[in-house]
């Protein structure tokens, strides 16, 4: 029950966070190219190696951390069914170029993004 907890209380927190972001970056950059999903999923990515460095010195709870941070908070807060949505609606609307890029750009730069955030926890712990 404890775990449940702890990763429904994360994803709320990343379920909103996600929300904020994607909103502001619409307001921010409304054109065809879904920022907002590529944007959060890009940060997530890094949050996600992030965390994943600092819990791996976590001493005696690491699972509690785990839980809340990258089940929890990055989980509601990355969205890969958007991704997926939006991708298919690139391709309907025929902007073939945005989709390349999108696809592209999400699956490299999130790989780099977790192995940055794996490398930044690692700056933090000893």
């Amino acid at each position: 029950m404890r775990a449940l907890l702890l990763v429904g209380m994360g994803g709320a927190l990343g379920s909103m966070a996600r929300y904020l972001c994607q909103r502001w970056m619409a307001e921010s950059y409304p054109h065809a190219f879904p920022f907002g999903t590529f944007a959060v999923n890009l940060s997530g990515c890094l949050l996600i190696g992030l965390f994943w460095s600092l819990t791996l010195k976590g001493g005696d709870q690491p699972d509690t951390w785990k839980l809340f941070l990258m089940t929890g908070v990055c989980g509601g807060f990355t969205t890969f069914s958007a991704f997926s949505l939006e991708s298919i609606g690139l391709i309907r609307e025929n902007r073939i170029g945005f989709f390349l890029l999108y696809v592209s750009g999400s699956v490299t730069l999130g790989i780099l993004a977790t192995f940055a955030g794996m490398k930044l926890g690692r700056l933090f712990t000893p």
